[in-house]
């Protein structure tokens, strides 16, 4: 049985290394996925807020109606009196204590929303602070990702000999080196064809002073001037 337990413990320690190994290669989904939850039950808690809300309001007229109420009533009550009219006057009481215990009622309510509200107000101020700045974590957590995979195919890239950069290297290298040869036949056989010409050897010709010289403007005026004299 011992070791029947140490088999499911194993077991167990690796579905628990499973599922902590995806949950951290899922983790900035998982946490974006998270703040997605966190804005739709913030929401809802809006929604919610504003309902309280709407109740304090109502309570708050309500107080108001009962307190007119009980100042008529009461009105009444020593209208009554003065006329000597007790009676009218004990159910005139009778109705302003039934509008006070409502009127109470109705206090206990309003202080109820209106503390609920503001405890709400608060929550809902601090949940959209945090949740902005989980925004501004997610989108850095983002970027740093980003960054990190592109470095590490870089990294991968120059570290590896076979890499694609490399490649790309050699093969640059190999076109430049073709487009040089190109160059240089193309050079050589020129010179070639050059010397083989005449062209050549009249060039080689006017650079001794030999043969039919070009004429020159100065030539020229000078054998006018000799014709002259």
């Amino acid at each position: 049985m011992s070791i029947f337990r140490k088999i499911i413990s194993a077991l167990r320690g690796g579905a628990s290394e499973v599922g902590e190994a995806i949950v951290d290669s899922n983790s900035t989904r998982i946490f974006a996925q998270e703040i997605r939850d966190a804005e739709n039950h913030l929401t809802k808690a809006k929604r919610d807020l504003t309902d309280i809300m709407a109740k304090q309001m109502q309570a708050e007229r309500e107080v108001s109606r009962v307190k007119r109420s009980v100042s008529e009533h009461e009105g009444y009550a020593t209208q009554a009196l003065s006329q000597g009219n007790e009676s009218l006057a004990l159910e005139v009481a009778e109705k302003i204590a039934t509008l006070e215990v409502e009127l109470n009622d109705q206090l206990q309510a309003n202080q109820s929303y209106s503390a609920s509200a503001e405890r709400l107000k608060h929550l809902v101020k601090t949940t959209e602070r945090q949740l902005a700045d989980y925004q501004r974590q997610l989108s850095m957590v983002k970027t740093t990702e980003s960054v990190q995979k592109a470095t590490a195919a870089i990294t991968t890239n120059f570290s590896s000999s076979n890499s694609k950069l490399l490649s790309a290297k050699e093969s640059l290298e190999r076109i430049k080196a073709k487009q040089q040869n190109f160059d240089d036949k193309m050079q050589a056989a020129e010179a070639l064809e050059a010397e083989g010409s005449d062209k050549s050897l009249r060039d080689k010709l006017a650079q001794a002073g030999i043969g039919e010289q070009q004429t020159s403007a100065n030539s020229v005026l000078e054998r006018l001037k000799a014709k002259q004299g």
